[in-house]
């Protein structure tokens, strides 16, 4: 267990000045870390993500499924994250004798996200040729876990109370079992560390029924969730058009503003029990 007085590995210590009304006072404030990483198949750099360290090997085997290069454990034959790269920056993970069409089948057909600037049709219709639908398929949720989510996410981000400053996701099951919780600077980093956390310990998609993100839920949260077959998405804060359209097309439960024991269902509804009947 980290001390509540030392930085964990996310947080470094950087000096400031505190203004007020009457008075100011310069001291020292632990602040989020903020790294770039590079991702290497083999040789190869195929991404460049600025990231808090920690857990590169599970955020490394996380992004090679959430865009398509992989689908299974066993097509990954090892991750090392490179301690002779500066600063420790550069994790490779190698594949089979595959691994040259992967690449480029991936590259091809590139998971869109929300700020490339295409249109929303082709990033739906991309992923949806990728990923084949939930159809109604379980589990079943009660509203009363759902509920109790956010707090247990909260008391297990440790960098995030000393900083303030990095986001969170956690897989957990219907039940409301925590499996993985990782915390990053990107949002979409951390869902990459939780995936690949469960994907490197050979059960990708076992019990996990439920990604819960600290932030938005944005197009490329349910896609990332999609390709991890976790068919169900809260989040703390509000989901975009795109990522509800993308929900509906693949038939996920999706949930914003889940704080307070309330929360929106944007779609999937079905998949969720112990409420009273809509009015």
């Amino acid at each position: 267990m980290t001390n509540a007085n030392s930085p964990s590995d996310g947080a470094a210590t950087r000096r400031l000045l505190r203004l007020g009304a009457a008075s100011h006072q310069s001291r020292d404030d632990l602040v989020a870390v903020e790294e770039p990483l590079e991702i290497r198949i083999g040789d190869e750099a195929i991404a460049v993500t600025m990231r808090t360290p920690g857990h590169d090997d599970e955020l490394a085997a996380g992004f090679c499924l959430t865009e398509g290069i992989v689908t299974r454990a066993d097509e990954i034959e090892s991750v090392e994250v490179c301690a002779a790269a500066e600063h420790g920056n550069t994790v490779v993970v190698r594949l089979g004798d595959d691994a040259p069409l992967r690449i480029a089948r991936a590259r091809r057909a590139l998971f869109v996200s929300s700020s490339c600037g295409l249109c929303g049709k082709q990033s739906l219709d991309r992923i949806e040729q990728a990923v084949e639908r939930f159809a109604g398929a379980g589990p079943r949720v009660a509203g009363g876990v759902l509920a109790n989510l956010p707090e247990q996410m909260r008391a297990r981000q440790s960098t995030f109370a000393q900083t303030g400053g990095l986001h969170a996701a956690a897989l957990f099951t219907e039940g409301g079992e925590l499996l993985v919780l990782r915390e990053d600077v990107g949002r979409h980093n951390a869902v990459d560390k939780v995936i690949g956390s469960r994907l490197l310990r050979g059960h990708p998609h076992q019990r996990a029924a439920i990604l819960l993100v600290s932030g938005r839920a944005s197009f490329e949260i349910i896609q990332k969730a999609a390709l991890a077959r976790v068919p169900i998405v809260a989040a703390v804060s509000a989901p975009s058009s795109l990522a509800i359209d993308l929900a509906a097309r693949l038939d996920m439960t999706l949930i914003g503003f889940l704080r307070a024991g309330r929360m929106n269902v944007y779609h999937g509804a079905a998949r969720l029990c112990g409420f009273a009947s809509p009015e």
